[in-house]
């Protein structure tokens, strides 16, 4: 009796030992800005959906097409620029949602004479290559009708940095100005040493939508994690939208480590919005403002419609009740 008693004592422990259904694993390539706050939140939240996130955080959405197409990163968050160029130069993704609005400004020195964009001309302009920051100012520097140049001789100087070197080279003096993303531009505000000189959204590009892409391989070959991966992606977003606290909470102390102030949240999140939607119509218009300015030196642009795929995201809305 004891003996069968031991037996099925070690039985019972080794049952309880394996998972029934073990996580399905989801690797997430991401930035680190204040509106990919609800992307990141997916990895706190998915296991209801028997999903684990592994997120990754790169220093701008161009570096993470390299790790797509070695096939370590099955989704991202990333500018549409930034995915259009992966796209095509062979990265086998599709844009299955957006997940953010706005987000970017163009900010001066403080104490500078630049009040607008025309006074751009003459001076070295801060930017991040590859990001939905570069195709803005350019958009807002020929609205003005000035010519740019990462080389001297044309009215405006860029001057390529990563996001995380802007700030403190307009600090420094060692630009004049910058397009930056938030909350790192609201941060250059609140600290005096930057100040607002437009938000870049009135030329035909309006306001920049953030794409999460979806590898192709995913999408069609692992059909029901993807369908998932859309549920947790829209109930994450529902919830920052609806609790902005919990939004600044998470945004400011797990991603940003306590380095940014509420001020620089809320000011941050003023000039953009978590969203779920993305439409072929702004990635056409993306695609086109790349081609005539040479960003991403793209060979032969993708069609919007052939890899903007909404499906997913009609779905987990329409299962999850979110408009």
């Amino acid at each position: 009796m004891k003996m069968h008693i031991a037996r099925l004592m070690v039985f019972l422990v080794v049952l309880t030992a394996v998972p029934a259904f073990a996580a399905d694993v989801v690797r997430l390539g991401n930035l680190k800005f204040a509106h990919y706050g609800a992307v990141s939140y997916m990895k706190e939240m998915c296991g209801k959906y028997n999903l684990k996130v592994e997120e990754r955080v790169f220093p701008k959405g161009i570096d993470i097409i390299p790790a797509i197409i070695a096939g370590e990163i099955d989704i991202a968050a990333s500018a549409a620029d930034a995915a259009i160029a992966g796209r095509a130069s062979g990265a086998p993704v599709f844009i299955v949602a957006g997940f953010a609005k706005g987000g970017a400004r163009i900010v001066a020195q403080s104490g500078s004479s630049i009040k607008s964009i025309k006074d751009l001309k003459g001076r070295k302009v801060g930017v991040a290559r590859g990001g939905a920051q570069e195709l803005l100012l350019m958009a807002e520097l020929e609205k003005a009708g000035l010519t740019w140049s990462d080389k001297q001789g044309k009215d405006v100087q860029l001057v390529y940095l990563a996001f995380a070197d802007l700030n403190q080279a307009l600090a420094a003096k060692q630009i004049d100005a910058m397009c930056q993303s938030e909350p790192q531009s609201s941060q250059a505000i609140n600290k005096k040493f930057g100040v607002e000189i437009i938000k870049p959204y009135d030329t035909p590009m309006g306001e920049p939508v953030r794409a999460l892409v979806m590898t192709e391989k995913m999408y069609r070959e692992k059909r029901d994690v993807a369908e998932r991966t859309m549920a947790c992606f829209v109930e994450a977003t529902s919830l920052f939208r609806k609790d902005m606290k919990l939004a600044e909470k998470y945004v400011r102390e797990s991603m940003f480590k306590g380095q940014i102030s509420s001020d620089d949240f809320q000011d941050a999140m003023d000039n953009a919005q978590y969203t779920y939607d993305i439409s072929v119509s702004h990635i056409d218009i993306t695609t086109r403002l790349m081609q005539k300015y040479g960003v991403g030196r793209m060979a032969k642009p993708p069609k919007a419609a052939d890899w903007v795929k909404l499906d997913l995201l009609q779905k987990a809305k329409a299962a999850l009740k979110v408009k």
